[in-house]
This record gives C-alpha cells, structure tokens and sequence, in this order.
C-alpha cells in the first residue's frame, strides 16, 4: 500500500484549494465528498498504477526506498477507481465523467504497451494539463455543479492556466534525479532533454509566467491585497531553488531526491497555506 503514496497528494492540493478560494457558491457536502474522492481514491490509484508499471528500485515521489510490486497493487487501483467513480455521481455526471478521463490518461500515461511517459514532451502536456487546469475543472465542478458550458469564463480560464503553470513549473524538478533511471526503464523525461541547468532555467520561467498571470488574475478582481502574503509564503521555496540550482551547477549529485522532496514540501506548504487563508479571508474577510 506504501506505493499508492497517499501523502504525495499534499502536492496537489494547492489546485483544490485555489477552485475552493475562488468559488463564489460552496456546497460544502458535495466539496468534501469531491475532495476526498480526488486526494483519497484517484491520486493514490494513479500513483499505485504508476508504481505496478514502473516497478521503481530506486527513489520516486514520496518513497525514497520503494517496495516490490505485487499484483495486489494493480487490484488496489481497479478498486480505489471503481470507489471513486461510484461515488462521483453523488455529485454530478460530470464530475463521474471527468474522473473517468483523468484515469484515463492517467493510465495511458504509465501503461506499458502505450506509456506516452517515455515522450518527453507529450509527457509534459498531459502532467501540465491533467494535474493543473483539469484537476481545477474537477474541483470546482465537485464545489458548486455547474453549466458546463458556462463555466469557461476569462477567469475560469485565467485560473485553470496558473493552475497548469505552477505544476508543470515543478514537473521537470521532480525528474531531475532520475536521470540515469528512467533512461534505462527507456523513459527519456523533459528534465534529462533540458539537462540539469535547463531544467532549472525552464522550471523557474514557467513559475514566473505563473506568478505574473496570478498578480493579473488578482487584478482583474480586485484581491491584490493578498498579494503580500503569497510573495511571503512562496519565499522560501524560492530561496531553496536558488541555493539548490548553485550546488547543482557545482555538482550535478546535488540534484538528488532530498532537494527535490524539499523543494516539493516547500512549494506545496507555502501555496496550500495560502489558499487556505484566502478561504478564510473570503468567508471572513480577514484581510
């Protein structure tokens, strides 16, 4: 079960909470039931079935001395999926058909006769896509049902956009020490394409792209008061990359799985924190 990595899906609640803090309707019944259907059934599965294709020796995501695989696994994530789709309807059929999209793409992301994994680049859409602005499709959908048509709003849009950015900001990151292991499983990732000091150059544009498209998004309605306190709580991850991107240009073995679960925890940390009191800020104006 160590391998479904149920605490990795901390690095993908900041999108959650981003849908949470800007919805201006919340059904609080169908939101926890949306939240723990993603976090506690759809990731895990995604992570186990990655793990049951990979069959990972060396360090991954949230396991730095990842256990063998049984066939176990595989019948986890059949049933973690067939739970959260079940329940899925509970909220909308749109949200059931959805999540039966990501796992879609999920699968056919680690699938082994199919494994879009080993391209570098389409590798890097789908994880852009599918764990950015598509997983802030499913939360707000989980948060208040909507028209479905009605909901690609220029801010919907706007916000599915940094959603995608900052993911796809740390994607290459979490790659960069796996190098060496992935070439050989025959899985040539964007970061080993960018080598070490492109990664590092990519990731940090893609960030400020990111940055740049939230101060506009906060603009456009009117919450840059926030502003001080996300540049606060995202300083130190900040700082962290660029002290880690120092030792690495020094020695590429600095580009290890530490720095990079440092990196991941910061980030996470900071923007979950954030979100978090922008939702309290909403519901009590605390700023």
């Amino acid at each position: 079960m160590k391998h479904l990595r149920f605490p990795f899906s901390f690095f993908l609640l900041p999108v959650f909470l981003f849908a949470l803090s800007q919805a201006h309707e919340i059904n609080w019944v169908t939101t926890i039931l949306g939240f723990v259907i993603l976090h506690f059934f759809i990731f895990p599965s995604s992570n186990g079935y990655n793990s049951y294709q990979d069959r990972d020796e060396s360090s991954i995501g949230g396991l730095k001395h990842p256990p063998k695989v049984s066939v176990n696994l595989y019948y986890a994530t059949l049933l973690f999926d067939s739970i959260a789709v079940l329940s899925s309807l509970f909220i909308s059929v749109i949200f059931s058909l959805l999540l039966v999209v990501f796992i879609t793409m999920s699968r056919l992301y680690s699938y082994r006769r199919i494994r879009l994994k080993q391209y570098p680049l389409l590798a890097f859409i789908i994880v852009f896509i599918f764990q950015g602005g598509f997983v802030f499709l499913m939360a707000s959908e989980s948060i208040m049902p909507y028209s479905f048509r009605g909901f690609f709003t220029a801010d919907n849009i706007i916000c599915m956009m940094i959603s995608s950015l900052f993911i796809g900001s740390m994607y290459p990151l979490t790659q960069i020490y796996q190098h060496e292991s992935d070439k050989k499983d025959g899985v040539i990732s964007i970061s080993y394409k960018l080598g070490y000091t492109g990664t590092f150059v990519f990731s940090g544009i893609l960030f400020a792209i990111a940055v740049i498209l939230f101060f506009v998004y906060l603009n456009r309605n009117h919450q840059l008061n926030v502003l001080p306190v996300f540049l606060l709580l995202i300083l130190p991850v900040m700082i962290h990359l660029g002290r880690w991107f120092g030792r690495v240009r020094k020695d590429h073995s600095n580009a290890d799985y530490e720095n990079t679960m440092t990196a991941n925890i910061l980030s996470s940390s900071g923007m979950n924190l954030f979100f978090f009191i922008l939702i309290m800020n909403n519901q009590f104006t605390l700023i």
